[in-house]
């Protein structure tokens, strides 16, 4: 048997969007690299955005998604240590993924030292200048009260009525990002600012739907884990460094109709 020896890191599957047929498409891509990863993996950060929406109820969650939750228990059960991010799609998560796959559920951000290198890991919603509208809304949305009224609405009317919400966000359009230079990026912005209070050698977000792996000032790297609806990307620590990869699709490169039926016609 392999050594369990590996940290993978991946973000923003978006399992749910943008109908039936093309989540059940990604979902099994999904279930296909977590295999790959089963036998060598000592711990998985699912760094937000898993699902494009969650709302745990009390007797009550959404349905679909079973291959890949029943991957994880798994994986769990073969004691690989689970850790899951809330995104800002899913920041919903209590304590049901916990009780039945044993996953730590990470409201923020997290700190963590592993083969001699310090690690801070945050899906990245609501970090560095600006975006001050998000900033609020976060604000709500986390609330208990918020979450006690939205409990309030009977299931079907209350993830409809979040689906539809998130259909009109930016993350699950088919929009194309492109590096917008340092002095543009939010999260580089924020990373340095960490940086001049405390020093990490790698800091690790998702959100931003592009695969982006910089040198920081201290010799600290900006790592972005990039997004599944065309990249696939992820990253894994191994032998002591962390690399940026990409789960069939060698070059790199996002499919351009990630969202399309054409892809499983």
């Amino acid at each position: 048997m392999p050594e369990r020896n590996k940290i993978y890191f991946a973000s923003d599957f978006h399992l749910g969007v943008a109908d039936y047929k093309l989540s059940r498409y990604r979902e099994d891509k999904v279930v296909r690299w977590l295999e790959t990863i089963k036998g060598d993996a000592a711990e998985l950060y699912l760094v937000g955005d898993v699902f494009d929406f969650w709302f745990e109820y009390k007797r009550a969650v959404p349905r679909g998604f079973v291959r890949f939750l029943g991957k994880l228990a798994e994986l769990s059960d073969a004691g690989v240590k689970i850790t899951m991010f809330k995104g800002n799609h899913d920041m919903w998560m209590f304590g049901y993924l916990t009780q039945e796959l044993g996953v730590q559920i990470v409201s923020n951000e997290l700190v963590i030292e592993r083969g001699g290198k310090k690690f801070y890991i945050h899906h990245g919603d609501g970090l560095g200048p600006g975006d001050a509208k998000y900033k609020f809304l976060k604000k709500v949305f986390r609330s208990q009260l918020c979450q006690w009224l939205f409990a309030r609405l009977h299931p079907n009317l209350g993830i409809g009525i979040a689906l539809s919400w998130s259909a009109h966000s930016r993350a699950t359009g088919l929009k194309k990002e492109s590096f917008m230079g340092e002095q543009q990026e939010w999260l580089i912005t924020y990373s340095k600012e960490v940086l001049q209070k405390d020093h990490y050698d790698y800091f690790i977000f998702g959100h931003r739907h592009l695969p982006i792996d910089i040198s920081l000032p201290q010799k600290s790297r900006y790592v972005n884990l990039g997004e599944w609806l065309g990249y696939n990307s992820y990253g894994v620590f191994e032998d002591g460094e962390m690399y940026l990869r990409f789960f069939e699709n060698p070059e790199g490169v996002p499919a351009n109709h990630v969202l399309s039926k054409d892809i499983i016609s």
